[in-house]
């Protein structure tokens, strides 16, 4: 079974945000996500100051089965990314919820976390996707 913070929010798309308390928010790949791409071997990120609105494609995850859009949860600008993962993008993998992040947004329209699932929520939403 898929470990799911309860600190955490959730997208549709498998992506987990953490939110700051100054505005800013991390976001990742579910345990979910990772364990149905498999071990991952290349990860595209955006570029840093890139505007993006949520829902926008913003990179890539590629495994050894097959890649996977990277879906933003949030609207915002893109202030920092992993750049740990260009060498090794296993990190995501092994810590998905910590050293794994993928890309730090400064979110431009907080209204949008009312939009994402909560870990109780997300935990069945991902049961009802595996019937």
């Amino acid at each position: 079974m898929s470990q799911i913070p309860n600190d955490l929010l959730y997208s549709r798309s498998h992506e987990w945000v953490r939110v700051e308390e100054n505005g800013e928010a991390y976001v990742g790949i579910t345990d979910h996500a990772q364990g149905l791409l498999g071990d991952l071997v290349y990860v595209e990120l955006p570029d840093i100051d890139a505007e993006i609105s949520e829902g926008d494609e913003i990179g890539v995850v590629e495994s050894v089965k097959t890649a996977s859009d990277l879906i933003s949860p949030l609207s915002g600008d893109i202030i920092e990314i992993n750049e740990d993962l260009a060498d090794s993008p296993e990190i995501v993998n092994n810590d998905c919820y910590g050293d794994g992040w993928l890309v730090k947004i400064k979110m431009s329209n907080k209204d949008e976390l009312e939009n994402l699932l909560k870990a109780e929520d997300y935990q069945e939403f991902c049961d009802s996707e595996e019937h």
